[in-house]
């Protein structure tokens, strides 16, 4: 059975940032601003339209059969904060329509207020292009729309979203904003998913940023069967940043984590996130970076120049951050093995919702290298099979999207970057940048690595409490352009 026939009453809207448009639900019937049959019933089922029409025109046409009022806004005429609180209230409170009047979208409004039957009309700002024959109101003279009767729609926004189209969506129902154009992004989209799954709902996205509507539609169950993130939601960013603490359990010399056990681990990284909180806009979420298998300067068995720690004495420092909110990505030092092979060997630790993998390929060798001789090095072919397994084991466990972290300080680390696959909508993928030193060398590393960045790729950052001279501070880190969004400390 398709979402289109399991979603059937309560309509969800989505406004993206892409303009769109349709002729859903043009019925002009009711009588306006009596408040009898005001408002539209729009088909049921998932759907995503799209076309050229403003967003505000757009949910006009969803939520609105009719209204004999509506309020016209010119160009910058709600970046008067009195102005745009006052528009707000009424457009709530009395139900109509704001539209937003440029030389642009003139012509969709005109349409929009002849298909409303727009019979008086506020305007504010400069307004031209739309006919002068409608009544001119203030805002306090309005009468409005009588309330909708039952359930109100929910319409899902993007942060970003035009302002009156947000002001519409808040004049005839429920709102909920989300930071990028997907319903699995926030806890609260999320969790409003999860609210309206046992009842019959309709849900709207509006704008191609969605994707198809059978994408959409996907995505809207997916909110509603899968686990979420420490911090809430299923996709990694930009609806958090991460601060890690580095290291492998008892091993005080490869970095912080290992210095203390889980719960005092536990504790030290969320301090350092509570560092980052106060100069981050967005949520720190704490994490730790392990390291599974550790680079060897010894041959070892089968000449692999790696010791892969067993799973299970992981597995308590995996569980524990887990059940403490803290993100945990397991990071491979492969030697001469290679990153997939080892990567399925924690395959039943990468199948929990908060567990990401980190491959380092500075400590990935060629059969004749050795560690600390030669600069390990791992080319795209070898990444992209490593993250089409990690792709398909969130599919198969229906988990959130997960994280892939690439390290690098040297331009041949990655061989072929640009061919390396970045798209697959289960993973996030960051470039490490593991440069220390002094600021300058630090930065000339950044600069390096981000040239030519290819697309879709997040950035992250390693702080070095020895190596680095001196250490940047939290605002200092955050303030690297582009700014990080996975920060370790080593």
């Amino acid at each position: 059975m398709t979402a289109r026939l399991i979603w059937t009453s309560i309509v969800c809207v989505v406004v993206g940032l892409v303009v769109s448009a349709s002729a859903i639900g043009d019925g002009a019937h009711g009588a306006g601003a009596s408040g009898v049959g005001a408002y539209t019933s729009p088909p049921p089922g998932v759907d995503v339209l799209s076309g050229h029409a403003p967003d505000s025109v757009l949910l006009s046409r969803e939520l609105y059969a009719r209204s004999d009022e509506a309020i016209l806004v010119g160009r910058d005429a709600l970046d008067d904060v009195a102005v745009r609180a006052a528009v707000e209230r009424v457009a709530h409170d009395k139900h109509v329509p704001v539209l937003a009047v440029t030389p642009r979208t003139a012509p969709s409004v005109s349409d929009e207020l002849r298909r409303l039957g727009v019979t008086t009309a506020v305007r504010l700002g400069q307004v031209d292009g739309v006919a002068d024959s409608r009544v001119r109101a203030d805002l306090d003279d309005l009468r409005g729309n009588a309330p909708r009767a039952g359930t109100a729609p929910l319409v899902m926004l993007t942060r970003d979203a035009p302002v009156d189209a947000i002001m519409t969506a808040r004049s005839a129902a429920r709102v909920v904003e989300v930071p990028v154009p997907d319903p699995r992004a926030t806890a609260e989209s999320v969790a409003t998913m999860a609210a309206v799954a046992s009842e019959p709902t309709a849900v709207r996205a509006v704008g191609s940023a969605f994707g198809t509507t059978d994408e959409f539609a996907r995505r809207v169950e997916q909110a509603r069967d899968t686990p979420q993130l420490p911090g809430g939601g299923q996709i990694i960013f930009p609806g958090r940043r991460m601060v890690a603490l580095y290291g492998s359990p008892d091993a005080p010399a490869l970095g912080p984590l290992g210095r203390q056990g889980i719960a005092a681990s536990i504790d030290r990284v969320r301090r350092l996130a509570a560092d980052y909180q106060r100069v981050s806009a967005e949520p720190v979420v704490p994490a730790f970076e392990i390291i599974a298998s550790v680079a060897s300067a010894e041959p070892g068995q089968g000449a692999t120049y790696t010791n892969m720690i067993d799973p299970e004495i992981l597995r308590p420092w995996v569980e524990e951050a887990g059940r403490a909110g803290v993100y945990v990505t397991l990071d491979l030092q492969p030697g001469r093995m290679d990153f997939l092979t080892q990567a399925r060997r924690y395959a039943d630790l990468l199948a929990q919702p908060h567990v990401g993998l980190a491959l380092d390929p500075e400590w990935r060798l060629e059969p004749d290298q050795v560690h600390l001789t030669q600069i390990g090095s791992v080319g795209a072919e070898e990444v992209n099979r490593t993250s089409d397994w990690l792709a398909g084991l969130v599919r198969s466990h229906q988990l959130p999207q997960k994280l892939l972290v690439l390290h690098q300080f040297d331009t041949g680390m990655l061989e072929d970057r640009r061919t390396i696959v970045t798209d697959r909508e289960e993973l996030q993928v960051i470039l490490h940048a593991d440069g220390h030193g002094t600021p300058d060398v630090k930065m000339e590393t950044w600069r390096r690595l981000v040239t030519d960045l290819p697309a879709g790729i997040w950035m992250g950052w390693k702080n070095f409490y020895t190596e680095d001279k001196p250490t940047f501070s939290p605002a200092t880190t955050l303030a690297v352009r582009p700014s990080p969004w996975f920060v370790s400390y080593q």
